[in-house]
């Protein structure tokens, strides 16, 4: 009976999660939805603790130890998401994400020990020698290799959005990352195909499997890096999914399945937003010495610049003016000043919009959850295919620390490295001025021609005092 009540709160918060994930689609309903899914989560963990019960009726125990992890794990997350600026949330989201692989992995790991245990005594009393090709073992092992591969490469691209790793490619690089996944499979092979459950075997995949993943993530840099997140998200979401196989759980297979499909959808369409497939993402890199070498070499150009007072009086007077968000917007923390000086232009009778990049940002949605932190309405936000078409009759484009998605090379220079990406195209506006700190690249390392266009103006500084400032002159006019 209690096995049934079990399966029944399961299948609730089965529901949940995915009643949570579709309110997420919307911006007034997200928050909601995240409470709605936690709540699920919540429901299953502590059910789970009490209600579970083994083949033999031996509940979990340890109440002490699981109560006591379950607090000092709800405090950290709870004062690391209080602490986190909305810059630093795809680091975030790659740590919370690493976290969770290690978690599949070392489960992978526990078990398989306790399966070595079981599968020993069992050929010692029959001596039966076959070999390990069972579901168990192979559900064991994929946990195992796609956690770890998960857990190392999640903290290397933690590491290098919180620019504490550099980007690193050597000779031979990738024939090496073959090399290693060819010896991951073999080494897996070797372990069911073993009369006995090697647990040395076991250790010695868990660190190749551990290098693969440090190796995968080390050259992929530049723009590609927000693919690369959402990918380890899904691979999270696999060896889950593996996990809720191993136990027969269905809350932990629906959570897996949710996360690893979200993710892999995620990545399709962000490879396709930048027209570049999977394979190239991951082999190529923008970040690459090639990439480097032609944002550094190159004639120097002159651009033109404004002063605050004509982009005050240019934007006040427009009909239309479109914002493009960017990560330098970010960076400044400069989002309620931007919907600050909207809301100005408003009352002057300008109509403002802003446009959104898929890719824009360092994670999935980053603009899109910067502006809804401000409360800028959702309608205002407008995709690039609804955006892309408005240019042509906008007076003013505002960009805010955007580079690469803005850059008309993608589609004017085919020896670019982001040749083909579809970008916002702001070159078609009337005038554009560029809110930038200096003349750096772009997070692609490449330079910008829109910066010399004859319709663009730079307006160097700070976005966020650049905004304060704004706002003072539009006021004043």
């Amino acid at each position: 009976m209690q096995a049934y009540i079990l399966e029944i709160f399961y299948l609730i918060a089965s529901v949940t999660f995915i009643v949570g994930i579709k309110m997420l689609n919307n911006p007034d309903s997200a928050r909601k939805g995240n409470l709605v899914s936690a709540a699920g989560m919540t429901l299953a963990v502590l059910n789970t603790i009490f209600l579970y019960s083994n083949s033999e009726g031996k509940h979990i125990g340890n109440y002490t130890w699981i109560i006591s992890g379950i607090i000092l794990g709800a405090v950290i997350g709870t004062l690391m998401a209080k602490k986190v600026k909305i810059t630093a949330m795809p680091q975030m989201v790659s740590l919370f994400n690493g976290v969770g692989a290690l978690c599949v992995a070392i489960i992978s790991y526990v078990e398989f020990s306790h399966y070595s245990e079981h599968f020993s005594s069992l050929t010692q009393t029959a001596g039966n020698h076959s070999n390990l090709f069972n579901g168990t073992v192979i559900t064991i092992l994929l946990g195992a290799i796609i956690g770890s591969i998960s857990f190392s490469g999640s903290v290397i691209a933690w590491g290098k959005l919180e620019g504490k790793i550099k980007d690193l490619q050597f000779p031979m690089h990738q024939l090496l990352n073959i090399i290693i996944l060819i010896a991951i499979v073999i080494t897996a092979v070797l372990i069911m195909s073993s009369d006995t459950a090697s647990v040395k075997l076991m250790l010695i995949l868990a660190g190749l499997a551990l290098l693969y993943g440090v190796l995968f993530v080390f050259p992929i840099g530049g723009a590609d890096m927000p693919v690369v997140i959402s990918l380890l998200n899904s691979f999270t979401g696999v060896a889950a999914a593996c996990g809720g196989f191993l136990y027969n759980n269905s809350v932990m297979l629906t959570g897996g399945i949710l996360v690893g499909s979200s993710g892999t959808i995620l990545t399709i369409l962000m490879c396709k937003a930048m027209n570049r497939s999977l394979t190239n993402v991951i082999i190529g890199s923008w970040s690459s010495p090639a990439a480097k070498k032609s944002a550094e070499g190159g004639e120097q150009r002159s651009v033109k610049e404004i002063s605050i007072q004509d982009a005050a009086i240019l934007m006040s007077y427009s009909k239309k003016v479109i914002i493009v968000p960017g990560y330098g917007l970010a960076v400044a923390q400069a989002q309620h000043t931007c919907y600050e000086l909207d809301k100005l232009l408003e009352e002057k009778g300008v109509e403002v919009t802003y446009a959104i990049h898929p890719v824009a940002g360092r994670m999935p949605g980053h603009m899109n959850v910067l502006l809804a932190e401000a409360d800028v309405p959702y309608p205002k936000l407008l995709e690039m295919e609804e955006v892309n078409p408005e240019f042509a009759s906008t007076d003013v484009v505002l960009v805010l620390g955007a580079n690469d998605v803005i850059n008309p090379a993608a589609h004017n220079d085919p020896s670019s490295p982001i040749y083909g990406m579809p970008i916002l195209e702001v070159e078609n506006a009337k005038n554009i001025i560029i809110n930038k700190r200096g003349m750096a690249a772009g997070y692609a390392g490449i330079d910008n021609e829109l910066f010399y266009n004859d319709k663009t103006k730079m307006l160097f500084g700070d976005a966020k005092a650049v905004l304060q400032k704004l706002i003072a002159e539009v006021k004043a006019n």
